[in-house]
Order: structure tokens, then C-alpha cells, then sequence
């Protein structure tokens, strides 16, 4: 509806007074005369004309941390809302994923409500709006936390940061909306721009059962361009929602209670299922070619857009009075100019992507590996509250692997061009075997072979391919046993066990219990057990010691 202007005067005044009665603690002294009625720039009013849109139009806005990026919709002359301009985002702080608790330093999503008495012409960070966090649906699960803005300095702990001369603008085009009579313009909060390319990425993120709840309003507003209505029942969002047709008494939502009896409009519920379909299908596709998965966490603290990053990059630097060295931007290739005291987000690295992902839901994929996920057109699970993240990647170190015989220490002390010729001979070990009585073979009179060079690896082989050795070709014992690398998840190699080095005593061979025999095919009985209780042909463990404890009763 079309207000006089003498009308608008009276709603930007009463709007003004309510910003500067919120200001409260925020305030810096300013004047906000200067910053707050700061009129468009002719450059924005002649692009608002070009749009078909009005100056005192409603406007909606929507906000996408990934890509650090802030958009202004503004409703044009047929009544849908059309893209006027998108703000590169010089600072937030965080993660991607929404706000739980004060303190987090995590800058909200979701759907939040901006009212004239949010507008803050005072604020320490030149102008600002407040999100109006927690909302319904924030307070129905329990999250704390308060004044998180949209403001200007590019400092942000929690909130989105422009530059002042972004959030001036952003400011007056707010303003004249209230003007126009718009009571309150929404803002969206994303962690990322919602594409089936980047539900793809995101599968694991332990967030995707709410992103999936607010990309359902994403998809409302891309089919309508069109403010979604939003409420809250049952702690989730619901969108233009209605009460069905022949309803008498009007819907009445309570955040953390049941929902009522709802419907949406045929044509917007048909528009946003077809959407959904469509995208589900792109995203199991993508999944099904090998998408790499992102990382849950970056450990980088937030992002900043590529346009101010670049910039620090190749500016110069100075020293403030703390000591602390800090970038100068290159003003002329920024929207706005990027203060001194600005911390740019750390790059993100190899340890720290590695160790935020090793923590909380990603620790129990190294125990319960997820299972590789399907995909079906139309029918298919990116994630949900119960799913589990990929696991970990495995270790980059090479471990040693059973030799082509199945034996698990056959490979380890043998030179493959000799291996045919040394078969049929006992060796060292075996003669041992027979001065202790593990072994019935007579010995064959052999010249003394010099010792055996000292093992430097292990092995893990997969269970039941372990063959039984003759009596001719015991096992060999471990000396200095080193830890082996774990197998990566999912795969059936179990992980050695390191035996720690033992001195040899009187009692060794009697105290010590025999180690278990290794798993054997089902064709293949056990070998029987001589008379002091060990296994025909097994080979004692050996205690590590000096090299006259090894080889002197040889000797």
C-alpha cells in the first residue's frame, strides 16, 4: 500500500528514535545525524530505477557464510523480489554451522526478523542492525547469546562485518524500506549458497539435518521470490504455512509444541517438491562420481571475501601500538576502505583441517567406519541427526604386507632369488626348535649358517590367510617388534601388536604361555601337541637379548 509522504516522515521518525533508544552500550559518541541519514548515492537510485523497482520498496536480505557474501533483494513494480546487489562480507568469525551458545564466536543462521527499533545509527562499528538472535526457533533448543549484528569496521566476533561504506548503504536501503512502510525486512543466514554441489560437499557435516530443515525456505523464496512466511513448531521451521480451507479459528504456532493443522498453497508445495527432487537427484549423482566431502571443521575462524583478502595480501604492513604486525590493504581494490586493526582469517592447514576433524562425531568413524553411501534418484540421505561422518583419511605410511606364499613373517628375513634353494633347508631357528623339543625332525648335518640380519619391519595380514609351516620352516621370532601402522578404516587387516623387548631368565621358556596358533584353513587339522604342552613344529618365543643369548648353544 502506498504511503503519503507526510506518512513515511512519520514512520522514519518514530523508526530513528527507536534505533537511538537501542543503541544503549553500543554507542560511540557520534552524532548519528551524519552516518544514519545518509541519503542513496545517485548511482544506487538510478540502478534501483533501471531494476524496475521503487526507492522505498521492500527489501530482503540474505547472507551466505562460505562464500562471504551479503545480498540485497529489493521488491520490484510486478511484486516479486529481484536481486539489486551483492555485497562481498569483509569479516565473520566461526565455523559454518549456527549459533549454540554465547561465547562460540559463531555468527547465527537461520530466518531473523529486522523491526525498525533493531536499526542502531549508534553503533561503535559506524552503523548497524541487530539480527535480532536468538529467534524462536533459537530459544526453543535452549541457545544463548545476544547483540549479534550486521555492522561496519571489519572486526567481527560473531557477526557479519562489512566496511563502513558498505554498511551505509546497506543502512539507507533499510531505512527508506522502512519509509515506504515495510515494518520489518527478513534476513536469510546460510552457511553456504544451497546447490547440490555444496550438499554434496557438506554430507557429513554433523549441521546437515538443519541445513536440509532451512534450505526447505531457501527453495521457497528461489520458486516465489517471494518474503516466506516463517514460523516455528516443534523446534523447526515451518514455511507459509496456512490453515486449511473451512478452518475456523487461525493458526496459533508455539516453538517447542506440536504443530497445528497446516497447509502450504498447491502451486508453492508443487514448485519447491519438484526443486527438491531435482537437487537430490544432482546431489546423489555428484556423491555417486566421487565428490570429495569438506571438512567438518577449517580451524580458521571465520572467513573473509576473496576481494578484501586479496587485498591484505598484496598491500603493505605495519606494526600497531601492541607490537602486532597487521596488513594495509590496497584501497583501490576494495568496496570500502579495510581498517588497520582488521585479522584476516589464518589459512587453513593440513594440521589444522586434520585435528578439528578428529574430534567429536569424526572420532568414532575411526572405530565404526560409516558405510559407503548409495545413491538413489529421489530416495537418498545426505545426512541426518543420527548419520555418521566419512572416516578419517588413511595414513600416508606404507605398511609391509604378507608374502605371495600367506606367510606372515615369510618375506621378512628371505631374499625372493634364494628363497626356492632355501625350502628344504632347516635354518637356524629350526635347530633351536629341536635342541628345546618342539620339533621330531632329525637334524641334517648343514655347515653353521652365519645369523640373520635383524628384522626392521612387521606385518599385518587378513585373518584366515595365514598358511601353517612345516617343521622345515618355523616362523620367525621378533626381535625389536615396531609399532605398525593402523590399517584404515573398513578394510579387514587387523592391527599388529608390538611385543616389548623382554630379558631372558631361568623360567622364560616354562612361565611364559605359548602364543595362540594363527587362524588355519577348515581342510587342515591342528598339528598335535607334544608332551610338555606345545604345538608339534611351532617355534618358541625367543626372549631379545644379547647375541651370545641368541646364538650361543648353537655355538
Amino acid at each position: 500500500m502506498k504511503r503519503s509522504p507526510f506518512v513515511r516522515t512519520l514512520l522514519a521518525t518514530a523508526a530513528l528514535t527507536a534505533a537511538v533508544a537501542l543503541a544503549g552500550c553500543n554507542t560511540d559518541g557520534t552524532s548519528s545525524s551524519a552516518r544514519s541519514t545518509k541519503p542513496l548515492s545517485a548511482a544506487m537510485v538510478a540502478e534501483i530505477e533501471q531494476k524496475n523497482m521503487s526507492k522505498e520498496s521492500p527489501i530482503l536480505v540474505r547472507i551466505f557464510k562460505q562464500e562471504a557474501e551479503l545480498e540485497v533483494w529489493k521488491e520490484d513494480r510486478s511484486g516479486r523480489y529481484s536481486l539489486l546487489k551483492t555485497y562481498p562480507i569483509c569479516r565473520w568469525s566461526g565455523e559454518l554451522g549456527p549459533k549454540i551458545k554465547e561465547g562460540d564466536r559463531q555468527a547465527p543462521e537461520g530466518f531473523y526478523t529486522i523491526t525498525p527499533g533493531q536499526m542502531n545509527p549508534n553503533s561503535s562499528y559506524y552503523l548497524a542492525f541487530n539480527m535480532g538472535y536468538p529467534n524462536a526457533y533459537d530459544r526453543a533448543w535452549g541457545r544463548t547469546g545476544a547483540q549479534l549484528m550486521v555492522h561496519g569496521d571489519c572486526s567481527s566476533r560473531g557477526c557479519y562485518a562489512m566496511t563502513d561504506e558498505q554498511i551505509s548503504e546497506i543502512y539507507a536501503l533499510g531505512r527508506e524500506s522502512f519509509f515506504g512502510g515495510q515494518r520489518a525486512f527478513q534476513v536469510q543466514a546460510y552457511p553456504f549458497h544451497m546447490t547440490p554441489t555444496n550438499m554434496a560437499k557438506h554430507r557429513n557435516n554433523p549441521h546437515m539435518a538443519f541445513w536440509k530443515m532451512i534450505k526447505r525456505g531457501y527453495d521457497h523464496f528461489e520458486v516465489t521470490h517471494l518474503e516466506p512466511k516463517v514460523d516455528v513448531c516443534e523446534k523447526r521451521y515451518v514455511f507459509d504455512a496456512k490453515a486449511p480451507a473451512n478452518a475456523s479459528p487461525a493458526l496459533s504456532f508455539s516453538p517447542a509444541g506440536k504443530c497445528p493443522v497446516f497447509e502450504v498453497p498447491a502451486d508453492i508445495a508443487g514448485a519447491v517438491e519438484e526443486k527438491q527432487r531435482r537437487d537430490e537427484i544432482q546431489t546423489a549423482e555428484l556423491i555417486s562420481r566421487g565428490t570429495p566431502a569438506s571438512p567438518i571443521r577449517m580451524g580458521v575462524d571465520g572467513g573473509m571475501n576473496p576481494v578484501f583478502a586479496n587485498a591484505l595480501k598484496n598491500g603493505n604492513t605495519i606494526q600497531d601500538a601492541d607490537g602486532n604486525i597487521r596488513a594495509i590493504a590496497a584501497v583501490s581494490a576494495t568496496p570500502g576502505t579495510i581498517p588497520a586493526h582488521v585479522n584476516p582469517p589464518r589459512e587453513p592447514t593440513p594440521e589444522t583441517t586434520v585435528a578439528a576433524a578428529s574430534t567429536g562425531a569424526v572420532a568414532a568413524s575411526r572405530t565404526t567406519p560409516a558405510a559407503p553411501a548409495t545413491a538413489r534418484p529421489g530416495n537418498f540421505g545426505l545426512a541426518s541427526a543420527e548419520s555418521k561422518p566419512a572416516p578419517a583419511a588413511a595414513p600416508s605410511a606404507k605398511v609391509a604386507s604378507a608374502d605371495r606364499n600367506g606367510s606372515l613373517f615369510g618375506g621378512m628375513f628371505s631374499d625372493d632369488k634364494k628363497d626356492a634353494k632355501k625350502s628344504d633347508e632347516p635354518g637356524v631357528l629350526g635347530r633351536m626348535g629341536r635342541m628345546i623339543g618342539l620339533s621330531d625332525e632329525p637334524e641334517k648335518k648343514t655347515p653353521a649358517p652365519l645369523p640373520p640380519a635383524r628384522p626392521t619391519s612387521t606385518a599385518s595380514a587378513a585373518p584366515g590367510a595365514i598358511r601353517p609351516q612345516a617343521a622345515t620352516k618355523p616362523a620367525e621370532i621378533k626381535t625389536e617388534a615396531k609399532p605398525v601402522q593402523q590399517a584404515q578404516p573398513g578394510s579387514a587387516q587387523p592391527a599388529s601388536t608390538a611385543w616389548p623387548e623382554q630379558k631372558p631368565t631361568a623360567s622364560a621358556f616354562a612361565a611364559k604361555p605359548q602364543p595362540k596358533p594363527y587362524p588355519m584353513d577348515d581342510a587342515k587339522a591342528p598339528p598335535a601337541k607334544t608332551a610338555d604342552g606345545n604345538l608339534n613344529g611351532a617355534a618358541a618365543v625367543v626372549p631379545a637379548g644379547s647375541f651370545t643369548s641368541r646364538w650361543g648353544d648353537i655355538r
